[in-house]
């Protein structure tokens, strides 16, 4: 049985979770519903405001206080914390750098040793890529357990044997040379050697799942004649896409590329006045929202889905000027 003050610290950690019952607290501490009772009652001597709400849907919560209460974390929550902090520590969140570094300092002075090398592991092996004009859509979910993964076969030079989801939902197998794993805009991708294309990619990590046990260890390759970063950029940018188009930008590539990210798409150059754009989007109204904001003439080439919502959207601007009043509204002189 534990003891009174290990199961007060076990108790404050299950309030800090979610709201209980007092028997599913009971159950979970292998104790009586009294002795829960007493517990709460000395957490809220010791100034934790421990809360009881009545009805359906009650139980024990713990409240909002004067003062921060001790963070009780696992193993995979305090590995969530330690990144998220040296995150934000590099400048990914202006203005909270310094804050991050006492915090992180706080939390890495009391880690066990094993979450150290374990964090040490994954920030030495992952990179942050700036975000783009165009945005990406965020939220995806990884299991840290995937990404630890790949950062051990990463570190090994082992080959993975990943099942990869595509867009519409397929499966394939690909074995795949595990070269970095990057993050941006909320989704982690690693950037890797396929040895079926014998080709570099960008993957998605939450459309991975990785197979056990990895393939062979391997010779790192020369990076990609882009260089990795640029690679990632774009990969990343592609992986993400449903719509592709290819335009003729009416403009030397030396100045569109100073108005474009990196992840916007390719641009290679076609004569001084004029390049092309090989980009995506999750569709061509939302590939032409984009184009727009560059304030820059182009053309449509190959593309039929991007020329039909091109003419619809110049018919709809048509029909505004056409239908619009010409007389000038109450006090525009």
């Amino acid at each position: 049985m534990m003891s009174t003050s290990a199961r007060l610290l076990r108790l404050l950690s299950l309030l800090q979770a979610h709201p209980s019952t007092g028997a599913d607290l009971a159950g979970e501490l292998g104790v009586s519903a009294r002795t829960v009772r007493n517990d709460v009652e000395k957490l809220r001597e010791l100034g934790y405001p421990v809360e009881a709400v009545r009805g359906v849907g009650g139980g024990y919560r713990l409240g909002a206080g004067g003062s921060l209460p001790p963070l009780l974390l696992d193993d995979d929550e305090a590995v969530a914390v330690a990144v998220a902090l040296r995150t934000a520590a590099g400048g990914t969140v202006a203005g909270i750098e310094e804050t991050a570094v006492r915090a992180l300092a706080k939390l890495e002075t009391v880690l066990p040793s094993r979450l150290r090398h374990r964090i040490g592991t994954l920030l030495a092996h992952t990179v942050t890529v700036p975000g783009s004009l165009t945005g990406l859509p965020g939220g995806a979910t990884v299991d840290p357990a995937v990404l630890t993964a790949l950062v051990a076969a990463r570190r090994d030079h082992e080959c993975l044997r990943v099942d990869l989801v595509d867009n519409s939902g397929a499966t394939t197998r690909l074995v795949v040379e595990p070269y970095q794993i990057a993050h941006l805009l909320g989704r982690w991708y690693l950037a890797a050697y396929d040895r079926g294309s014998a080709d570099w990619r960008v993957l998605r990590v939450d459309r991975l799942t990785p197979c056990v046990p990895n393939g062979p260890r391997f010779v790192p390759r020369p990076p990609p004649p882009q260089g990795m970063d640029e690679l990632v950029a774009h990969g990343a940018a592609r992986a993400t896409w449903e719509f592709f188009a290819r335009i003729r930008l009416h403009a030397p590539m030396e100045a569109v590329a100073q108005r474009l990210p990196r992840t916007a798409g390719t641009l290679t150059t076609i004569d001084a006045r004029s390049c092309w754009l090989d980009t995506g989007a999750d569709d061509p109204a939302t590939l032409l929202r984009y184009l727009s904001m560059l304030d820059l003439d182009f053309s449509v080439h190959d593309s039929p889905e991007l020329a039909a919502e091109l003419r619809k959207l110049a018919g709809r601007y048509a029909g505004a000027v056409a239908d619009g009043d010409d007389t000038d509204p109450p006090g525009i002189r």
